[in-house]
């Protein structure tokens, strides 16, 4: 198979999510609907059901969630009702709600409520802590997994074992390590990973299953490690941000030879930097790796002060050796909008230059964001020249 049909490969599940679905279940398997992040996935594989990661889509317009939903949730969570809502999803056993920001902790309870009332999938609710490094913290972590963990075990109709758990780490610790690899490797060779088949290649990994996930991955890398040193003659970038996965809008990147060197976006390397220690207390683990992520605007910083997450951003620029930083800021993300200040205050300590544009899964209409990234592109060129 040709590195292109690979990627071809990649893209027809990231573009037909619904359609991977369906083949699952056609195969007997259960299915469970993650949401935006940071859940312990590998208790669904260790259940031997598929998780389904639910990012949004690109491709609906947002109706019945507006019973719901207020007017200023953000686009990704509100199209995770609607596509629940609609019958998009029907074919999941379950949905695991996370609440790391003000937008999810009241839609999974409109999430809840509309489960129930309409008679379809149970929901998992999932609260993680925001102090998860002290003792009490991973505890309480270990005690919302074990509550996740049980409610799993009675949707699979059986039990979760250490044994399955440990498999399941071993197999998401070596997807994130193959995911990482092609993220350096394709912030070395742009000339062969244009920013739309690098988004498809990980956007497909929240619906496939894991292994079967890895081995094509690992055989993408393989290849790529084999091509010679780079000759690529445009701009490098880092990308950051929650979500960036349209491919209209990835288009415009490559259309002005705007290469993606490294990325802090949650949908992408943020939510595979962290691997799950390996020991013998599989639950602990899991609770343990989400003490050690880091660097997410979504995560209480006992150092906030500092400016952590603003120098890490700055430091993934000089080590991908790129030229500037796109900052895709999600429309109506409270967050993301108070933490711009401190990033734009050391991208200017920093001498980095960045450009921020706002995005939206409703979005149709890029000409506004192609003429600021052609911009962009002009004025880095002009000073690499």
């Amino acid at each position: 198979m040709s590195m292109q049909e690979q990627f071809d490969a990649f893209a027809q599940v990231a573009n037909n999510p619904a359609a991977q679905l369906k083949k699952y279940k056609a195969e007997g398997r259960k299915a469970i609907g993650v949401m935006p992040y940071y859940a312990p996935e590998e208790l669904v594989f260790a259940a031997d059901m598929v998780p389904m990661g639910m990012w949004g889509t690109n491709d609906k317009n947002i109706k019945e969630a507006k019973e719901y939903c207020a007017s200023f949730y953000c686009s990704l969570a509100q199209l995770d009702l609607e596509m629940l809502l609609d019958g998009t999803l029907d074919d999941l056993d379950g949905v695991i709600m996370t609440v790391l920001c003000d937008t999810l902790r009241p839609m999974s309870q409109n999430i809840r409520v509309a489960m129930d009332k309409l008679g379809k999938m149970p929901t998992i609710f999932l609260a993680h802590p925001q102090n998860r490094r002290p003792e009490y913290g991973i505890q309480y972590t270990i005690s919302q997994y074990n509550n996740v963990k049980e409610q799993l075990e009675e949707i699979a109709g059986k039990k979760i074992t250490d044994e399955a758990l440990k498999e399941a780490i071993k197999v998401y610790n070596r997807s994130r390590e193959e995911r990482r690899r092609f993220v350096k490797l394709a912030g070395e060779h742009p000339e062969a990973v244009s920013a739309v088949n690098r988004s498809a290649v990980l956007k497909a990994s929240y619906f496939m299953l894991k292994d079967e996930y890895t081995d094509k991955l690992t055989a993408l890398n393989d290849e790529l490690e084999k091509l010679p040193a780079s000759d690529w003659n445009g701009v490098r970038i880092v990308t950051s941000g929650i979500i960036c996965d349209n491919p209209d809008l990835l288009q415009i990147l490559d259309d002005n030879k705007i290469a993606i060197a490294m990325d802090d976006v949650a949908h992408e390397s943020r939510s595979f930097r962290t691997d799950v220690p390996e020991d013998d207390d599989p639950m602990r683990a899991l609770a343990q790796q989400f003490a050690d992520q880091d660097y997410d605007v979504l995560l209480y910083d006992e150092a906030s002060a500092k400016n952590r997450r603003a120098e890490y951003v700055c430091d993934l620029v000089r080590d991908s050796k790129a030229q500037g930083v796109v900052v895709f800021m999600e429309n109506f993300c409270d967050p993301e909008e108070m933490e711009y200040p401190s990033l734009r205050q050391e991208f200017d300590k920093q001498n980095i230059r960045h450009i921020r544009l706002g995005i939206d899964h409703q979005m149709r209409d890029f000409g506004q964001a192609k003429t600021a990234l052609q911009a962009f592109a002009d004025v880095l060129a002009d000073e690499m020249a």
